[in-house]
């Protein structure tokens, strides 16, 4: 399981949503092995004046925070980032300088869906990856 949280400035954000979404989300099919028809996204687009970013940004700094049931190995996770660096720079235009990205894991038990703990959900894709 992994929930997607994407932040930017609104007026850079809005119009690349649906292309954005596809590009992490390949990223996240690749790295992860999740399922084609495995996605959850949120997006927040911001006010300027409400996002306030290091020195060195631009209206494109963008902010991906993904959190995932723990499990998965340190190359995987670090596949994962590099994959969404390089696959959003190329594909989006968003400098490498303007992406920020944080993964949060947390153990099954911690998660419920499907009106189950997740430690009891039967997965159709491993995490152990």
């Amino acid at each position: 399981m992994a929930q997607i949280k994407i932040y930017g400035i609104k007026d850079h954000l809005n119009p690349i949503k649906r292309q954005l979404s596809d590009v992490i989300h390949d990223c996240v099919v690749d790295a992860l092995q999740f399922p084609q028809d495995k996605r959850a996204h949120r997006f927040f687009p911001m006010e300027k004046e409400d996002l306030f970013a290091p020195s060195g940004r631009t209206d494109a700094y963008t902010i991906i925070e993904i959190s995932m049931i723990s499990g998965r190995e340190t190359e995987t996770k670090k596949k994962l980032i590099r994959l969404l660096f390089d696959r959003i720079q190329e594909k989006i235009g968003i400098t490498h300088q303007d992406i920020e990205i944080c993964i949060v894991e947390s153990p099954a038990c911690n998660w419920g869906f499907r009106g189950m703990h997740g430690d009891e959900v039967v997965l159709n894709y491993k995490i152990n990856v």
